[in-house]
C-alpha cells in the first residue's frame, strides 16, 4: 500500500515539475523581465522622430495571438518564444544601420533572448512544435517592407520600435494570463 503512495507521488511530482505552470523562472522572473524589455525598448525612442510617420506595413497578427491564447500552456509559451526570437533577429539583422545606442541595444538582447531560452526550457514538447510561419512572413515582411519604403531612417526604427512594443505587451498579456489560470 505504501509503495502505491510512493509511485503516485513520484508520478504527481514528474507530472507537475513538466507542467509549464511549475516553471520557477516563469514563476519568479518573467515579469521582471518583461518590465525589464519594455523599459529598455522605452530606452531606444528618439524624441526627435516624426511620431505621426506612417508606412504600409503588413497588419498586425492579431488573429495570431486570438489563436495562441486558445491554445495549451505550452503552446502559448511555444508562441511566445517564437515572438520573443523573431523580434530578436529583426534587430539584429538590420541593427548595422541602426542609429540606436549600442549598449542599450545589447542589453534589451540579452533580456529578450534571455527570456526566450527559459521559456523555452519551461516547454517539455517544445522540440515538436514547429515555428508559426505566418508569425515569420509578418516578421520578413515587417523588416523589408519599412525598411525599403523609408530606408533606415529614424522614423522607420521609431515604426520597428513601435512594433515590437506591442508584441511586447501582447506576449507579457499572454503568459500573464497563464497566471490567472490558475
Amino acid at each position: 500500500m505504501s509503495s502505491r503512495i510512493f509511485f503516485a507521488c513520484v508520478f504527481l511530482s514528474l507530472c507537475c515539475a513538466s507542467s509549464p505552470l511549475s516553471c520557477r523562472w516563469m514563476d519568479h522572473k518573467f515579469r521582471q523581465y518583461s518590465q525589464s524589455s519594455l523599459n529598455l525598448l522605452d530606452m531606444l525612442t528618439y524624441p526627435y522622430t516624426n511620431q505621426d510617420a506612417q508606412a504600409n506595413i503588413w497588419p498586425f497578427p492579431h488573429h495570431l495571438y486570438t489563436q495562441a491564447s486558445r491554445t495549451s500552456a505550452e503552446g502559448k509559451l511555444a508562441f511566445t518564444v517564437q515572438i520573443l526570437r523573431e523580434v530578436s533577429a529583426l534587430i539584429v539583422e538590420n541593427d548595422s544601420s541602426s542609429s540606436w545606442g549600442e549598449i542599450t541595444v545589447e542589453y534589451f538582447l540579452n533580456v529578450v533572448n534571455k527570456q526566450a531560452d527559459e521559456l523555452q526550457s519551461c516547454v517539455s514538447t517544445l522540440g515538436e512544435w514547429r515555428p508559426n510561419r505566418r508569425l515569420h512572413t509578418y516578421f520578413k515582411r515587417l523588416s523589408h517592407g519599412i525598411f525599403r519604403q523609408m530606408g533606415h531612417s529614424t522614423e522607420a526604427w521609431e515604426l520597428i520600435r513601435r512594433e515590437i512594443k506591442v508584441h511586447l505587451f501582447r506576449v507579457d498579456h499572454l503568459v500573464s494570463s497563464l497566471f490567472t489560470a490558475n
